[in-house]
C-alpha cells in the first residue's frame, strides 16, 4: 500500500496524537477491543525507538501496530499473564496492540502493517494476546499466519495467545 492516498510506514512523533485518538476511540471501556491504554509518553518513546508502524489515509492515522520487547510492556498485567502461559522463543517480541479505525476495517490495513512488521523482523517470533470473544481479530490473525499457542484468564476474561515464527507462511 504505497499510493498517494494510503501509506504504511514507521510512525513519527507527528503521528502520536492520531495514534492516541485512535486508541481512545477503541478502548474496551468505550466498546472497543483494546484492553490496555498507553500514555503519550509511552507512545513517544516507542516511536522514537522505531517500534510503531502506522497506516495513513489522506495524511491521517487510520491504524497502528506496536512491537517491542516483552520488558518494555512488563508493567502491563495482561502481558505478565500471557508470559506465564507462553514465554515465547528466545528473542521473541510482543506484537500489539494493533488497531485500525472502524471506517477503514476490511481494507487491508492490518495485513499491510503486519507485512511491514514481518519484513522488519523476519527471523523473530511475534507473540500477542487477543480476547477470546474478539472473533474478528482472532480470524484476521489466523488469516495473517498466526497460530493459537495458549490460553489464559485475566480479570475473569478469557484470552488466546497467538504467535508466528517470523517468516511468512504465504
Amino acid at each position: 500500500m504505497t499510493d498517494t492516498q494510503r501509506v504504511i510506514a514507521l510512525a513519527t512523533l507527528d503521528d502520536v496524537s492520531g495514534i492516541l485518538d485512535l486508541q481512545d476511540r477503541n478502548l474496551s471501556d468505550r466498546g472497543g477491543s483494546l484492553s490496555v491504554p498507553f500514555s503519550r509518553n509511552w507512545f513517544e518513546t516507542a516511536v522514537a525507538n522505531a517500534q510503531v508502524i502506522v497506516a495513513r489515509s489522506n495524511g491521517l492515522v487510520v491504524g497502528y501496530l506496536v512491537f517491542c520487547t516483552f520488558a518494555e510492556q512488563a508493567h502491563v498485567p495482561l502481558v505478565q499473564a500471557m508470559l506465564k502461559v507462553y514465554p515465547g522463543k528466545p528473542n521473541a517480541y510482543n506484537y500489539g496492540p494493533i488497531c485500525v479505525a472502524e471506517s477503514e476495517r476490511g481494507r487491508g490495513f492490518a495485513g499491510a502493517m503486519f507485512a511491514a512488521l514481518r519484513a522488519r523482523l523476519p527471523e523473530r517470533e511475534g507473540v500477542a494476546f487477543i480476547r477470546r470473544d474478539n472473533t474478528t481479530s482472532l480470524l484476521a490473525h489466523i488469516k495473517m499466519g498466526m497460530q493459537e499457542v495458549a490460553e489464559f484468564t485475566h480479570d475473569d476474561l478469557e484470552f488466546v495467545v497467538v504467535a508466528y515464527g517470523g517468516r511468512s507462511t504465504t
